[in-house]
């Protein structure tokens, strides 16, 4: 769902776009290329989108089928997550 919020200040018309959240995480992805999923929660964390892990991982599948990011795990509790090729 996609929410648009406008608003008028005194000076200035104020548009505020809530993407959806799965387009979030992807920017967040090809922005830096690639990361572990330990960064890119705190990267989320750190703007105030705290996710539960279920959904972390929901939004990581979705990505995946769609063809944008390839997951591979690192190690035992950690996974790569980065921008899958064109």
């Amino acid at each position: 769902m996609l929410v648009v919020i406008i608003r008028r200040t005194r000076h200035l018309l104020v548009i505020q776009v809530n993407y959806p959240l799965r387009n979030h995480v992807y920017e967040k992805i090809k922005q830096a290329g690639n990361l572990t999923d330990v960064e890119l929660m705190n990267s989320l964390t750190k703007e105030g989108m705290a996710l539960p892990e279920a959904d972390l991982n929901k939004i990581l599948l979705d990505l995946e089928i769609f063809g944008l990011i390839r997951v591979s795990w690192v190690t035992k509790d950690k996974r790569r997550i980065e921008v899958a090729e064109a």
